[in-house]
């Protein structure tokens, strides 16, 4: 595996995850969310990659349980294209379908209530996919 920190990101409408692994690909650290509707979202990831110089993007792609693609899959396609005509890095999808699940049940075990959670939760999501990405690296 190339050494070099990873991104991920957990596209949402309203939100959208973001983590971070070290150069070594270990540990995936969630940052704070984006608002996907912010004016400036695109400087923002562009001060994203300043800060942490990723080699490379791990995007979660939202298919039903079933592997079918839903009207979702084709808004992380936009925002794909978005990414890969600011940034030269590759950009993976990755099956996100249990991931929100698995934040979910993390955050249960580290003692957080369900407002705290909230906050939490898209950039936890991220954090899953970060691994399942660097998982299939390795």
């Amino acid at each position: 595996m190339e050494r070099g920190r990873r991104i991920a990101f957990d596209y949402g409408d309203a939100r959208i995850g973001v983590a971070i692994c070290d150069p070594d690909g270990i540990l995936a650290t969630p940052l704070p969310f984006l608002d996907a509707r912010h004016p400036k979202l695109l400087k923002q990831i562009e001060a994203l990659f300043a800060e942490y110089e990723p080699i490379a993007i791990f995007l979660g792609e939202p298919k039903h349980l079933s592997g079918n693609e839903g009207t979702a899959v084709s808004k992380v396609r936009e925002f794909a294209a978005s990414l890969s005509a600011q940034v030269t890095v590759p950009i993976i999808f990755v099956d996100e379908r249990l991931s929100t699940v698995d934040a979910q049940r993390r955050l249960r075990e580290a003692g957080k209530n369900s407002k705290e959670s909230k906050v939490l939760i898209d950039s936890m999501a991220a954090v899953a996919i970060l691994e399942s990405g660097l998982a299939r690296e390795h």
